[in-house]
C-alpha cells in the first residue's frame, strides 16, 4: 500500500517531495522497498517515526524541505487517492486556508448512543447533512501545522489522530474540498478486495490506453505513407 500512497502523491501537480515516517527499526526495509519500486529520481525521503501518528508527522514535518511551504499529511492506508483530489487540496491552501480536507458527505444514516444496561440505546439520530467523512491527504500552510504541533501538549498523552483537529483547537480554519471514493481507507478484510478490484480495473484502463495510442500511432505512420 506505501508504495501506491507514493505514487499517488507523485502523480499529482505541485508534490515536488515526499518524505515518509516509517517504524524506527524499519527505516532501512522501507527505503529499500521504494528504492525498488520507485524510479531513481524520485523525490522521496524515509525518516524514522515516533511512538505516536502524531509524533510521526512532527518528525516527517522536520525532515520537508525549508522552502516548502504548504505541506500535506497523508495516511499510506489510503493508497489510491486520485492526483485531482491531491490537487485541489494544494490548490485552496495556495488560495490562504489555514488546512484543508477532502471528504466525502455521510450517506448513511447516524445515530448517537449511550450505554446502558450492558446494551447501547439510541439517544438521538444525527442530521447526516452537516457531516462529512474526511480523507486525505490533509494540507496545511507549514507554519500553521507546525504551530499546531508545537501546541499539541495539552491534548492528551495518547497525541491527536487528526491533523487538521489540532489545527481546530489552536483556532485555525478548515476548509473541506471534494473527497473521491477511490481514496478509501484501507483497514478490513473487505477494503482488500476492494483494493484489488480498482487496481485490476486501473490496469485495464492502462492496457486500453496504451492499445489506443499503439493505433493511433499505426494510423499515423500508414498515413506518412500514403503522403
Amino acid at each position: 500500500m506505501l508504495v501506491h500512497a507514493v505514487r499517488s502523491l507523485l502523480a499529482a501537480r505541485g508534490v515536488t517531495a515526499v518524505v515518509v515516517a516509517a517504524p524506527p527499526d524499519g527505516v532501512a526495509g522501507v527505503r529499500d522497498l521504494l528504492r525498488a519500486q520507485l524510479s531513481a529520481e524520485s523525490p522521496v525521503w524515509v525518516v524514522a517515526g515516533g511512538a505516536t501518528r502524531q509524533e510521526s508527522v512532527r518528525l516527517a514535518l522536520a525532515a520537508v524541505p525549508a522552502d516548502h511551504d504548504i505541506v500535506l499529511v497523508h495516511d499510506a492506508a489510503r493508497p489510491f487517492v486520485p492526483a485531482h483530489v491531491v490537487e485541489a487540496v494544494i490548490a485552496a491552501v495556495a488560495d490562504g486556508a489555514d488546512a484543508v480536507v477532502p471528504a466525502l458527505p455521510v450517506v448513511d444514516t447516524v445515530k448517537e448512543v449511550a450505554a446502558a444496561n450492558g446494551a447501547e440505546t439510541v439517544v438521538r439520530t444525527v442530521d447526516r447533512s452537516l457531516l462529512r467523512a474526511v480523507q486525505t491527504p490533509q494540507g496545511f500552510r507549514r507554519a500553521v501545522l507546525a504551530r499546531a504541533h508545537a501546541e499539541a501538549g495539552g491534548f492528551g498523552a495518547e497525541g491527536a489522530t487528526d491533523d487538521a483537529g489540532m489545527v481546530e483547537r489552536t483556532g485555525g480554519t478548515v476548509v473541506v474540498v471534494p473527497g473521491s471514493e477511490e481514496a478509501f481507507k484501507v483497514t478490513r478484510p473487505f477494503d482488500l478486495l476492494l483494493a484489488r478490484a480498482l487496481l485490476e480495473r486501473r490496469a485495464e484502463r492502462a492496457a486500453r490506453s496504451r492499445a489506443d495510442g499503439a493505433d493511433a500511432a499505426a494510423e499515423s505512420t500508414e498515413t506518412d505513407v500514403v503522403r
